[in-house]
């Protein structure tokens, strides 16, 4: 099943819950006559509201790109997360408050066989929708369904925390609601911001996963006729949506026409197997073992000998525009650029005096 049909089936199996445990709770409330139960049925149908957002950011992320947005609306995604994630936080924030003013003014709880019975199966639904929702939202990678997921355990939590509290102070004659409530309610913020993390990092660019940026290298390196992988960039437009670009080295000797063939092969498997727009750049190596094959090894052993330097890629040189080029990435020592560029500079001149050497600096964006 297609990845946004999973995320709104998801979400309508929790509006389904909280309707049908909202139900339930309207009903044995208006049988019991009891108001606070009745009330509680309606806190139900509010809780429903995460997966109705979860819904309604999914559709929107679906629209198709237009003039104004061409990458799509994939990122719609993230501020569906946000919103939910504000919602956790603000419960959190919400149980606190209740929870200090218990600790100075303890409350002893009252509790009828009725109230026990609709308290553990709100606690039973909520369990089992907050697992079942939470994790289909880490197994599609949707902070949304995480978040509401979370957002049913907590309830979950907070309203077991409370019997247990209600049953030692009936018990032991001993008042920890206010203690215990106000505990959890720490880890509830605590997760509401870990929660609001995720999504934000996202819109900022977070830095992909190590393990795809190795697993495209060894993919692309793979491919007859490519001699190194460099300068990969991955950029996210939402869960489905990438665009990337990278760099590889080719022989001097080929020519435009197998070139074309071989970033082409390139760019459809990088469709194929991860559903990324890539763009592939060329680096041509010098071969052959002549004048200027020699230069380029003597060059890559100066610069690689280093130990600030991470990688040596991108030789150019020109005679007819009398100059020589190569790229250099520095590690994370490195923060004068400008610095680094006019030692490295001074150190290979002597080997192309004629020629004007020109350093750039690349950073790892990917690694």
């Amino acid at each position: 099943m297609d990845r946004h049909l999973q995320i709104i089936r998801t979400s309508w199996v929790g509006i389904g819950a909280n309707v049908l445990l909202a139900a339930f709770k309207a009903v044995v409330g208006l049988v019991a006559g009891s108001v606070a139960i009745v009330m509680d049925a309606v806190n139900n149908l509010s809780d429903a509201l995460s997966s109705v957002i979860a819904i309604v950011g999914t559709k929107l992320s679906q629209r198709p790109p237009d003039r104004g947005h061409p990458f799509g609306f994939g990122r719609v995604e993230y501020f569906s997360a946000i919103i939910i994630s504000l919602i956790v936080l603000a419960a959190g924030v919400a149980s606190l408050v209740e929870s200090v003013k218990k600790i100075f003014v303890p409350t002893e709880p009252s509790y009828t066989t009725v109230t026990l019975v609709v308290i553990v199966v709100a606690i039973a639904v909520k369990l089992l929708l907050g697992r079942y929702v939470k994790h289909k939202g880490e197994q599609l990678k949707s902070d949304a369904l995480v978040a509401s997921g979370s957002d049913a355990l907590f309830d979950a939590i907070i309203t077991l925390a409370t019997l247990v509290s209600a049953g030692i102070m009936l018990l032991w004659g001993i008042s920890i609601d206010g203690w215990l409530g106000a505990a959890i309610s720490i880890l509830i913020i605590k997760a509401g911001f870990e929660m609001l993390a995720s999504p934000i990092n996202e819109l900022l660019g977070k830095k992909v996963s190590p393990e795809l940026t190795r697993q495209i290298k060894q993919d692309v390196a793979a491919v007859e006729g490519v001699h190194g992988v460099f300068d990969l960039i991955l950029h996210n437009y939402g869960p489905d949506v990438m665009i990337g670009s990278l760099h590889i080295g080719v022989d001097d000797t080929m020519n435009a026409h197998d070139i074309h063939g071989l970033t082409r092969r390139i760019t459809l498997m990088m469709f194929e197997r991860y559903g990324i727009i890539m763009t592939v750049g060329i680096y041509a190596n010098a071969t052959g073992g002549g004048p200027m094959a020699e230069l380029q090894n003597a060059v890559v052993k100066r610069l690689s000998g280093h130990k600030e330097i991470v990688q040596v890629h991108g030789f150019y040189c020109s005679e007819k525009e009398r100059m020589l080029s190569v790229d250099v990435v520095p590690d994370i020592t490195i923060h004068d650029d400008a610095a680094l560029i006019r030692n490295l500079t001074a150190e290979l001149q002597p080997l192309a005096p004629n020629l004007q050497v020109m350093i750039v600096v690349d950073h790892n964006y990917s690694e």
